[in-house]
């Protein structure tokens, strides 16, 4: 069973974007947000991806390091949320970034959750989740790669409740997965490639690197 819905799922009205910056990349040994990608940085990547969908308010929330994450998107249209409570897991975050969008003069009628370690979204992508929950209106549409369906994703409305309550060791995959088969998905197999430690962020270099090659060689 999922959490009960009602019509605000359905209400046409700004969507909101919150972008998850606030780790401190344990895994990883370093911060994984100012990792270079294709000359730029993972965090700066994502930002000017969310511009693009021209979703408002964009929230960026940071952690466990605030100054340099800010610096990092300056003059992007981002309004920058520090989550306290970061080492408690994304749930703190998704938390901090909804209450964040909530303050802006018109409240959303959804929010697009996205990750900075996810450096093959891209605009298309996102525009795509956002038109399936305008036309479908299920209360979440979701990213879908390997068997999982997850973030980048949109939540109506109707799961805020649910996105208020969430435990800090809850993220935003367990939230989809308590609106079974009510959640809409759209293919991202570039999902499976994460960026959480240096061995998977070399095979993404790698990747990017033979992408090139093959782009040099065909021209």
């Amino acid at each position: 069973m999922f959490p009960e819905l009602n019509d605000a799922s359905a209400v046409a009205g700004p969507v909101a974007l919150i972008l998850l910056a606030a780790g401190a990349s344990a895994r990883m040994g370093q911060a994984k947000q100012l990792l270079s990608y294709q000359g730029q940085t993972l965090l700066r990547r994502a930002a000017e991806t969310a511009v693009a969908t021209g979703c408002q308010p964009l929230v960026l929330v940071t952690g466990a390091l605030h100054e340099s994450l800010v610096a990092e998107v300056a003059g992007l249209p981002f309004l920058t949320t520090h989550n306290s409570d970061w080492n408690t897991g994304m749930g703190s975050s998704l938390r901090a970034g909804l209450a964040a969008a909530e303050k802006a003069p018109q409240p959303p009628a959804a929010v697009l959750i996205m990750l900075c370690d996810q450096p093959l979204v891209t605009p298309a992508l996102l525009r795509k989740l956002l038109e399936q929950q305008r036309l479908t209106q299920v209360p979440v549409v979701a990213a879908a790669y390997g068997d999982t369906l997850g973030v980048p994703a949109v939540f109506g409305a109707a799961t805020f409740p649910a996105l208020r309550q969430q435990g800090g060791a809850e993220g935003a995959r367990q939230l989809i997965a308590r609106y079974g088969e009510a959640v809409g998905s759209v293919p991202f197999p570039g999902g499976i490639f994460d960026v959480d430690t240096p061995a998977q962020y070399a095979a993404l270099v790698r990747n990017s690197e033979g992408e090139k090659d093959t782009a040099g060689s065909n021209s």
